[in-house]
């Protein structure tokens, strides 16, 4: 019988990217356009929608501040700063969110899978330190035509999985929005510490989001 459905965005949502994703694009664009940019500037562009790509975003922030960069150069030195050498770079900076214990409960009960605007084998490299053999599939940017907020992954995944009942799980517009396209209830997060942390509880409300919760810690309370 199928199992209730469980979909997660990872960035913000399942791992606190603050000193790995955020933090490359601070240093990215520092290092083409030689300007410092906060996390509210980097949290106002995601706000506006279309921004789930961080090298898409790193070039625009760029571009906006005055300086020109090839596309391909911007990512080679994104993807340098976060992986490093030997994957010892900001990725290893990344924080699992998940309170002991929550993920061995809903594994138990529900399918869990990933919708993630990173590229899978990205993803994959970060979850197999935090939760290994929990989630699948992994639909990353690199598995579907077009990323979010075209729902193409989320659809992938329920056409994958036998389910029930399914939610998303994520934390931007455009996690938002895929999930308003795919039809599926999307549950909203706003990490209390982050930027812009009142406008984003607002905004996820705005676009349809059944709760808003501070962290995947209260999920339980909304799923059962």
């Amino acid at each position: 019988m199928p199992r209730n459905l469980l979909v997660f965005d990872m960035d913000g949502v399942l791992v606190d990217v603050t000193q790995s994703y955020r933090a490359t694009i601070q240093e990215t664009v520092q290092h083409f356009a030689g300007v410092s940019v906060s996390p509210e500037q980097i949290q106002d562009y995601k706000n506006q929608g279309g921004w789930n790509d961080d090298f898409a975003l790193s070039h625009r922030m760029i571009e906006d501040a005055g300086a020109k960069a090839a596309y391909d150069a911007v990512v080679a030195y994104f993807q340098k700063i976060f992986h490093g050498a030997n994957e010892d770079g900001k990725i290893l900076q990344e924080k699992w969110v998940a309170c002991e214990g929550l993920f061995d409960r809903l594994f138990a009960h529900y399918s869990l899978s990933v919708f993630t605007g990173r590229y899978q084998w990205e993803a994959i490299l970060t979850l197999k330190r935090f939760a290994p053999s929990m989630f699948c599939p992994i639909v990353g940017s690199d598995n579907v035509q077009r990323t979010k907020p075209a729902p193409d992954g989320l659809i992938k995944i329920l056409e994958e999985v036998p389910h029930d009942r399914v939610w998303y799980i994520g934390d931007t517009v455009d996690d938002a929005r895929a999930s308003s396209a795919a039809r599926v209830p999307f549950i909203g997060i706003a990490a209390p510490g982050s930027s812009r942390y009142e406008e984003l509880r607002v905004l996820l409300a705005s676009e349809g989001a059944i709760a808003v919760l501070d962290s995947i810690n209260q999920l339980e309370s909304v799923i059962e």
